[in-house]
């Protein structure tokens, strides 16, 4: 009987994928790349777009490669010469399992900020290798592959990782992001962010509006100052799993 019902259970999670999904533990970071442009001049209420995890997320189903589907909530290019949009993450898709999620955005970079990320510091020296240079994450900490650690000047806060680095969140005086939340004491996949990365890389006058702690329904507000608001494809985004 015991087994009949187990099986009868099963079988509903195909069609209903959404009830049978695991939810990702709060304060888990994800670390992805715009798949395409987006444009506020030319977004739309409802549009979708999508990302891709730049690294596995530990503890969790969610691999590289997983896309995070996301939505324009809102759009606005007359704002005293700037322009304003307004993004919310709804779903994970991997291996295919969907999960809803709700996140905030603790940091963004420029595709140039991670281009450069990704060049050694010995460029140019024999027999450097992806696997044994030395690189520098967005935020400023020295990534030491090759058998070493990552480092913020002298103190190690972290260790490579295949596609990226594994390390404790940790915030920084002065600015909005947090260290650990709801006590997630897990390392967390960073990818070529610094642990420490808060706020808005290689986009002059462009701000994150919205922190964690302020909006609860997963809304991200990205606020252009001057000028039209485009994010690249390849425009790296550190998202932060909220809590329910």
């Amino acid at each position: 009987m015991g087994m009949r019902v187990w099986m009868g259970v099963a079988a509903l999670c195909v069609p209903l994928t959404a009830a049978c999904q695991a939810a990702l533990p709060p304060g888990t970071i994800l670390p992805v790349s715009l798949d395409r442009s987006l444009n506020a001049a030319k977004a739309r209420a409802g549009q979708t777009f999508r990302a891709t995890v730049m690294q596995t997320i530990p503890g969790t189903s969610v691999h590289r490669g997983a896309k995070v589907m996301g939505r324009v909530v809102e759009s606005a290019t007359d704002i005293g010469g700037g322009s304003r949009l307004t993004l919310r993450f709804d779903t994970i898709r991997s291996h295919g399992q969907t999960i809803d999620v709700r996140t905030s955005l603790r940091a963004l970079a420029s595709f140039v900020e991670v281009e450069a990320a990704q060049v050694p510091e010995e460029m140019g020296i024999r027999g450097t290798t992806p696997e044994t240079a030395t690189t520098q994450q967005i935020g400023g900490e020295q990534v030491y592959r090759g058998g070493g650690p990552v480092t913020d000047g002298l103190t190690v806060v972290g260790q490579p990782v295949p596609y990226g680095v594994l390390a404790m969140p940790r915030a920084q005086r002065g600015l909005p992001c947090r260290a650990e939340v709801a006590g997630n004491r897990l390392p967390q996949a960073f990818w070529l962010f610094s642990s420490n990365a808060c706020g808005v890389y290689g986009y002059p006058r462009l701000r994150i509006e919205q922190a964690s702690r302020s909006n609860e329904q997963g809304k991200i507000v990205l606020v252009q100052e001057r000028g039209r608001l485009e994010l690249r494809s390849g425009t790296g985004l550190l998202l932060r799993v909220q809590g329910s």
